[in-house]
């Protein structure tokens, strides 16, 4: 397990609000939330990004995720919420595990903020683009 503070958390080393475990997946209130019922998601696989990770680990988190969704949804009373994963420092990592933020979005002032600017596919580029990825999954 990488010495990373999730990695501390998943071994007991640092106290967490723990509301979920099992034997793959820790979830946890974030101690910094953006909006009432702020849950990190973890992997107890030390990876730093989520293209390191196993299969198995990540199978463990997506089984996982939408029963923690919900739960978030029930206990906020929030119907809107954000789930986000970032990987790397310019992708907005802080820390270098893997980790889903369960964002709840109780209104637009609160909650997670972001600017998303749109581009065009060319449809040439977009079927080259796509054979590519598709040829990686080999």
């Amino acid at each position: 397990m990488a010495d990373t503070v999730f990695g501390k958390i998943v071994r007991g080393e640092i106290p967490c609000h723990k509301v979920y475990e099992d034997d793959k997946v820790l979830a946890f209130l974030d101690i910094n939330p953006l909006s009432h019922g702020h849950t990190l998601v973890v992997p107890k696989e030390s990876a730093e990004t989520l293209d390191r990770l196993s299969d198995e680990s990540a199978a463990a988190l997506g089984r996982v995720l939408p029963r923690l969704c919900r739960a978030v949804m029930a206990a906020t009373g929030v119907e809107e919420y954000n789930v986000l994963e970032n990987n790397g420092s310019g992708a907005h990592q802080a820390i270098a595990h893997v980790h889903f933020h369960i964002v709840p979005k109780p209104n637009p002032r609160e909650g997670l903020g972001i600017g998303w600017p749109q581009r065009s596919l060319e449809h040439a580029t977009g079927a080259a683009l796509a054979a590519k990825i598709a040829a990686g999954l080999g």
